[in-house]
């Protein structure tokens, strides 16, 4: 456990020395009756013709009583792929720092590296898709990323794994879970105290089907926050999106009915997918999705887009695998209908 762990020594040196951008909205606290510091269009436009908040209070304080974290530790941004860049721009060194993955994973940390200027150090997962410890130790990163449960492979990470790069890192280690509401595993925001480096991220577009708004969450404790915040544009969630995010958490029931019926369709998923012999393997989830391995799947993936059924190509990642999200319960039965055809 590190119970001091100095955040600040992490940080780019021009981040710590940067001042940020203060928009108008962060000059004035408390409620305006009339508004006249931001250039804005006076003529009201169901609020669209204001600017939104830039720290979304009103749902980070929902989120915050959603998942009993504090309001201080909480960032939103434009999806978790900005909190991704956001980190790896505060706190890697372009041409000198790293970053640590275990592949197969998501392509975004490699990709907002490379941008970046930022080297990634990637590690194979082992035959069961699971890190390998002795090997990711031996190396000294700004930052580690874990997605778990993992994308494209569906399975959770070992928690003592994570626990002791945690325990062992000079670094962040950032916890991607994406699909964290599909999973068994309790959510490591449960230990964001417990761990001063730790980064959980996680999004609205899964679970509570809320994709096209864009938003992603990341917990930490309130010096990365805020430097987070320090760095990010000012008014990176629209408030549009900070209005639909708000009522989704209203309806925290139909998010529930909605996750019963994922994980109803995905054991019916694996059953189908069972009885086919050309399926070789049916890897683990605790996600929306279920990695298979079959035969001939580049040529069964073009075959099912012809059919205007759309899955994803993994076997440059995972040898004859394809991913094949969770549908609706005819969406389902089409594709299994589909596949049996292809090979029959």
């Amino acid at each position: 456990m590190k119970s001091k762990f100095d955040i600040m020594s992490l940080v780019r040196e021009n981040v710590k020395a940067l001042s940020p951008y203060r928009s108008a909205r962060d000059e004035f606290q408390g409620e305006a009756a009339i508004s006249l510091d931001a250039n804005e269009n006076p003529f009201d436009r169901q609020t669209l013709n204001r600017y939104p908040d830039p720290y979304q209070r009103k749902l980070k304080k929902k989120i915050s009583a959603l998942k009993d974290v504090e309001e201080s530790s909480i960032f939103l941004g434009n999806g978790s792929d900005e909190a991704i860049d956001l980190l790896i721009r505060a706190f890697c060194e372009p041409g000198k720092d790293s970053i640590l993955t275990f592949t197969p994973t998501y392509g975004m940390y490699q990709i907002s590296a490379d941008i970046n200027a930022v080297e990634t150090v990637q590690l194979p997962l082992t035959a069961n898709f699971q890190i390998d410890l002795e090997k990711a130790l031996e190396v000294n990163a700004k930052l580690t990323f874990i997605c778990s449960p993992n994308n494209p492979t569906g399975n959770d990470m070992d928690v003592e794994a994570v626990e002791t790069i945690l325990e062992n890192s000079n670094g962040l280690v950032i916890v991607d879970e994406a699909y964290i509401d599909f999973s068994k595993r309790e959510s490591w925001t449960k230990r964001l105290e417990e761990f001063p480096n730790l980064v959980v991220l996680q999004t609205f577009s899964k679970a509570y089907g809320m994709a096209a708004i864009r938003l992603g969450m990341a917990f930490a404790n309130a010096e990365v926050i805020e430097i987070l915040n320090k760095i990010k544009p000012p008014y990176n969630v629209n408030g549009l999106t900070q209005n639909f995010a708000l009522e989704a958490l209203e309806n925290g029931e139909t998010v529930r009915q909605d996750i019963y019926m994922i994980l109803r369709e995905r054991a019916t998923m694996e059953e189908a997918m069972k009885e086919l012999r050309e399926v070789k393997k049916i890897y683990p989830s605790e996600a929306n999705f279920l990695l298979i391995e079959i035969d001939r799947a580049v040529e069964l993936y073009r075959h099912l887009s012809e059919k205007g059924i759309v899955v994803r190509d993994r076997s440059k990642q995972v040898k004859d695998a394809l991913r094949i999200t969770i549908g609706t319960p005819q969406e389902n039965k089409t594709l299994i209908e589909n596949i049996k055809a292809f090979y029959a």
